[in-house]
């Protein structure tokens, strides 16, 4: 079967792309952190950042969607991985988020997610999308709020995580009235 063409998205100031071989130091350095990694699993060895890695370019051949690998603009770099994201066992479609520590609080999370997001509703097809957010990560729960999603909720994230979380989402209505 022929590979589907790569979806590449941009904002002002991103570039979204599936990730490749050469997103696998910065992604490590990411998964080594424990600031960045503290409610997304913990931290990871660089083996099991390798494994992740090609679980999100793996699942981009499989489900023909993934998270993206977040390169800014201005200069080249990989700054973290955003995006559609359902794997099984999953509470609902999501778009998720993780962005190394030196991209926090300069909107990108924001920034990529809503474009993320257009892409799930316009090429996609979903109805609803969730953010299965720690509820301890004020960031993330701002993110959510500042995309015009809602708690849902609560629950269980499959193993290996094993961990509950809150549910923020809407729907696809929802979204596209907030864009106009």
């Amino acid at each position: 079967m022929p590979a589907a063409p790569s979806p590449l998205l941009e904002t002002d100031r991103l570039i979204l792309r599936p990730p490749q071989a050469e997103d696998f130091e910065p992604w490590a350095a990411f998964a080594a952190d424990p600031e960045a990694a503290r409610f997304i699993g913990g931290t990871q060895p660089r083996a099991i950042a390798w494994r992740a890695l090609c679980t999100m370019a793996g699942a981009w051949t499989i489900r023909g969607f993934a998270m993206f690998s977040v390169i800014e603009k201005a200069t080249g770099r990989w700054v973290g991985r955003l995006g559609p994201w359902q794997p099984e066992g999953w509470p609902a479609p999501e778009v998720g988020w993780g962005l190394a520590r030196e991209a926090w609080g300069k909107g990108y999370a924001t920034e990529g997610a809503a474009a993320a997001m257009d892409y799930a509703f316009d090429v996609l097809g979903w109805t609803d999308v969730i953010h299965c957010i720690d509820a301890e990560n004020a960031g993330s729960r701002g993110v959510a709020q500042r995309l015009g999603s809602t708690l849902k909720g609560e629950a269980m994230l499959p193993p290996p995580l094993s961990e509950p979380c809150q549910v923020w989402g809407q729907s696809r209505e929802q979204w596209r009235a907030r864009r106009r």
